[in-house]
């Protein structure tokens, strides 16, 4: 907490989530923030009303908009209408609240999913509207899009300062472990972890493996987000499209599912089989975000795929050990 007579108000919607949870922990080290936090059974962001209240109340300078319904192919096929009325319901409060209330400074965290599917590789941030989506998270991106164009329309109409981050897939400490419903990496940390365990031979993996994916751990989004938002105004805008408010985040890299499951089977100490199931749905043949725009503003990522995935999984038995994991689901 600052000890300055008048540090920024900064407002981190989804706080507890992964993403949230690691900005808030590079700002609490900044003596010139004061972080205003809410869990949502103080406010619900999806009640307009509540969020209005909320800002007129609270004064915010500033606003990183990390929540959001998030998880894996299964859950975005499986609760579309869930994905795409939250997650709308949620930016839509937020960035009219905002601006409502005077906020000019406000961050809208998207996903590298409002690509096209057949999107020329690295995906540059002109791809965004050029082709058909991936249907199996078509509604979550849908929403993610939508509050892209939210924040550009704002700043077209009204002038304000609202930008978007488009990072590619996360992972790290605070991840979600539901057995159905979670991102790749934490899915095949427990899954690898409960074989190993239970001593079973095997472990079967959806798609057949060849998908190319990239990954960021979560502090390293947490850095680009600080080094977007510390920009100053008409050095951001000045070599960029004025209507155009999101930038690629990502490592620039990326690897072969077949690649990551035997990184993380490592990790954990599986040393069975490992099957891929080409029966399930595979998403995308690759998904690799062109960053050049953000390598510009002075930042590139710190932490090595092994090294973060070290960290996560050591995260991962922290939590199991704590109770904060359930394996059962």
């Amino acid at each position: 907490m600052s000890v300055l007579n008048n540090p920024r108000r900064v407002f981190i919607a989804g706080h507890k989530g992964m993403v949230g949870s690691a900005i808030v922990r590079l700002l609490g080290r900044d003596d010139d923030c004061e972080l205003i936090l809410r869990t949502s059974d103080r406010l619900d962001l999806r009640d307009q009303a509540a969020v209005r209240n909320f800002f007129a109340r609270e004064r915010i300078d500033e606003i990183y908009l990390a929540a959001a319904r998030v998880g894996g192919i299964h859950a975005n096929d499986s609760y579309p209408a869930d994905f795409i009325y939250q997650n709308l319901m949620i930016q839509n409060n937020i960035i009219e609240g905002a601006y409502r209330s005077g906020v000019d400074r406000l961050l809208f965290l998207g996903s590298s999913c409002i690509y096209p599917k057949m999107a020329d590789q690295p995906m540059e941030e002109v791809s965004l509207l050029s082709g058909s989506l991936e249907k199996t998270n078509e509604p979550y991106a849908i929403a993610k899009i939508a509050g892209i164009k939210l924040c550009e329309s704002f700043n077209r109409q009204h002038g304000t300062d609202y930008r978007s981050v488009m990072p590619t897939n996360l992972y790290g400490v605070g991840d979600t472990y539901h057995q159905l419903n979670s991102h790749v990496i934490p899915a095949l940390i427990k899954r690898f972890y409960l074989a190993r365990v239970q001593n079973s031979g095997s472990v079967h993996v959806w798609g057949d493996g060849r998908v190319r994916r990239e990954f960021l751990y979560v502090d390293d989004l947490a850095e680009a987000c600080l080094t977007v938002m510390r920009q100053e105004k008409n050095t951001f805008w000045s070599d960029r499209d004025a209507q155009c408010s999101h930038i690629n985040i990502g490592a620039g890299r990326d690897c072969e599912i077949r690649e990551l499951s035997a990184m993380i089977a490592n990790i954990v100490g599986f040393d069975g089989e490992i099957y891929f199931d080409d029966s399930k749905p595979s998403g995308p043949p690759r998904k690799l975000l062109d960053v050049s725009q953000i390598n510009r503003l002075g930042w590139t990522p710190k932490v090595p795929i092994d090294l973060g995935l070290n960290r996560a999984f050591n995260d991962f038995v922290s939590r199991c050990t704590s109770g904060d994991i359930d394996l059962s689901v």
